[in-house]
This record gives structure tokens, C-alpha cells and sequence, in this order.
């Protein structure tokens, strides 16, 4: 892995930066293949209480860079969902897949596969001049994959409006749509960042990670039962504790 995607641990929290301002932040199905086992390390990580995801430069990141995209070449569909959507898959899954939080901080644009990426993340912290958008349907290319990243954080007409209008949003709209977490003046966006991950690191991991698998699987629920499970949760926290 080269210098795209730094990692480094402050006290409990491991900081993910891509930094690839020159491209938007792009980045290429090699490089969603490195940063999904650097989300997964760092989760499995029992001293790690917060994962952060932030880029460099003016744009938090353009979507993924169509340099060497194998739709580029003649491929079956078996082998175009191997190569194409696996990588893409398998980061909202890393993500997903964590035991602790994970918290974007956008600045700028987040197009495509960025835009989705501020979405799956568990919190997700804009500056006021964000701006989101999937633009696929512009080339009639229906942004399948990102929609999976938003079906369990966004108003479905909200996402049905970015895919069919291919319209930029910006961040209020987006806080609205139910998958920016927080807005703050540009200015205060890292602070504001470092504010809550700092918070983070002050909760117990167990307290972290019941919250997270609670709020991902409670909503298939029928109530009574999501009540019975946030009961059942909890009294094994406490219990814990004991």
C-alpha cells in the first residue's frame, strides 16, 4: 500500500486518511480492497474504541477512479460482480462489520461511491458547504451498490431523487435525508470531528458495540421484539458490569 492511505492510532482511535487530493480523493478497487482491511484491523482491535475516515484537500472524494475499471473490459456478469462490485461490497461491509463506531468527516464533494461512503459510515459529520450527489444515471449506469449503502441510513424517495435527478444536494438536505449525522461551519468541521471521536474513546467498547448492533438490527424488528432485544442487551451489559 502506498502513501493513498495513511493510518494512525491516536490513543483509541484509529484514523484512516485518504489522501489523494490531486484525484478528488478517488480511489482505485485496489485501494477500497486496502482501506476495507484497515477498517476490519482496526475494528478487531480491543484497545480501539473509534475508527475515523477523513481525506485530504478541497473534496472529501469524487468516487471511485475509472483508471483500469475492468467495465473497461469484456466480462461476463459473474465476473464483472467479482471485480467491479466485491471491492465496493466489501467496504460497506468493513464498515457494517465493525464493532465500534465508525465517523466520516466530509468536506467539500462526495460523488458516487463517496457519497455512499459518508452514508454507511455510523456517523457521519459534514461541513456546511458539503456537497452529495450519485451521479451514475448520467451514464445510464444504475448505482446499484451505492444505493446498498444508503438502504439502511436514508429516506428512500431522498435517494430515489439523487439517482433519478442526478441533482447535487447539499449538506442540510442530506442531514434531512437522514444520512449526514451533524452540520458545522467549515471551519469548525475537524474540531467538531475530533470532539466527538475524543468522546468516544471516554466509553466503555462493550457499551460502543452494543449501541452499534442494536441500531443494525433492531430496525428488521417488529417492535415487541426490539423492545425484548434492547432489554435483553442491555441487562447483559449490566450484568457485566456486576
Amino acid at each position: 500500500m502506498d502513501d493513498v492511505l495513511q493510518l494512525d492510532h491516536e490513543g483509541a482511535i484509529a484514523r484512516i486518511t485518504i489522501n489523494r487530493a490531486d484525484k478528488g480523493n478517488m480511489l482505485t478497487l485496489d485501494m477500497l480492497d486496502n482501506i476495507s482491511a484497515l477498517i476490519i484491523d482496526a475494528g478487531l482491535d480491543p484497545d480501539i474504541k473509534a475508527i475515523s475516515i477523513s481525506s485530504t484537500g478541497d473534496d472529501f472524494c469524487l468516487g471511485r477512479d475509472p483508471s483500469a475499471a475492468p467495465e473497461n473490459t469484456p466480462k461476463n456478469a459473474v465476473e464483472m460482480r467479482e471485480a467491479l462490485t466485491a471491492p465496493i461490497l466489501g467496504f460497506y461491509d468493513a464498515v457494517r462489520g465493525a464493532d465500534i463506531p465508525v465517523v466520516a468527516t466530509v468536506q467539500g464533494r462526495a460523488a458516487g461511491f463517496g457519497c455512499a461512503a459518508a452514508a454507511v459510515c455510523d456517523v457521519t459529520i459534514a461541513a456546511a458547504d458539503a456537497r452529495f450527489s450519485l451521479p451514475e444515471m448520467k451514464h445510464d449506469l444504475p448505482p446499484t451498490a451505492a444505493i446498498s449503502a444508503h438502504i439502511d441510513r436514508s429516506m428512500p424517495k431522498s435517494v430515489a431523487w439523487m439517482v433519478y435527478s442526478t441533482d447535487e444536494i447539499d449538506a442540510q438536505t442530506a442531514r434531512s435525508a437522514g444520512f449526514v449525522s451533524h452540520i458545522v461551519p467549515a471551519g469548525e468541521l475537524y474540531s467538531k470531528a475530533d470532539e466527538i471521536l475524543t468522546t468516544l474513546t471516554t466509553r466503555n467498547r462493550t457499551s460502543l458495540a452494543t449501541c452499534k448492533t442494536y441500531l443494525a438490527n433492531a430496525r428488521l424488528m417488529e417492535t415487541p421484539q426490539a423492545s425484548d432485544y434492547a432489554a435483553n442487551l442491555l441487562a447483559l451489559v449490566m450484568a457485566s458490569k456486576g
